[in-house]
């Protein structure tokens, strides 16, 4: 049985130069599976920060996102992504549709309501999970179909060079495969690289 991602506690990492308004935050999060492991100030590098304290979660609350905060976003959702809230005065299309680019999952303008937080955090982790998911699914979806083109190539090759009908020629390289115990991509790639050298020579 699968286990419930809300059981597992999230440790965040919290971007606010404000403690008030980060206290009000944590306390928001009171009794919840969000956890406040570090509170820091925007003026330190958030990649040195990340990398320190190793968050799933980042939530940021700042009058306006920087540039080299954007561009550390930016960073992080290619390399480590990781669910990020941004709570900002900045109210400006231009400034949300650069956060969301950089990683931003969840963009939230104007005045923060503690009542909501722990709802914006939820939506944020399963917008994030979505994003992830899909992205995988696109990954996976390119390498088949990288894995299909040079399957079909050393086909070909195969083809030409041996006189194979395709049919044969796919049978001898599935058997290739599984005496060599490789994957049907790994054994074309090296049929490849053999016929192209005989070509050569």
């Amino acid at each position: 049985m699968a286990s419930n991602p809300a059981q597992f506690e999230l440790s965040i990492l919290l971007i606010d130069d404000n403690q008030a308004r980060a206290e009000s935050i944590q306390s928001a999060l009171d009794n919840s599976r969000y956890c406040i492991k570090h509170i820091t100030s925007p003026k330190f590098g958030l990649l040195k920060l990340v990398d320190e304290f190793q968050p799933d979660m980042i939530v940021i609350d700042i009058e306006s996102p920087s540039r080299d905060m954007l561009e550390s976003l930016h960073t992080i959702s290619a390399f480590n992504p990781k669910p990020v809230v941004m709570f900002s005065e900045k109210e400006d299309t231009e400034t949300i549709n650069l956060s969301v680019k950089s990683g931003v999952s969840a963009y939230v303008a104007g005045d923060t309501d503690p009542a909501r937080v722990r709802a914006i955090l939820d939506a944020a982790v399963a917008r994030f999970d979505a994003f992830q998911q899909l992205r995988q699914e696109l990954d996976d979806t390119k390498q088949a179909l990288e894995a299909r083109k040079v399957i079909d190539q050393a086909k070909r090759l195969l083809m030409e060079q041996s006189g194979m009908s395709e049919q044969d020629a796919y049978k001898r390289m599935r058997k290739m495969a599984m005496d060599a115990g490789q994957k049907l991509e790994e054994v074309a790639k090296t049929l490849i690289a053999v016929m192209q050298n005989m070509k050569l020579g």
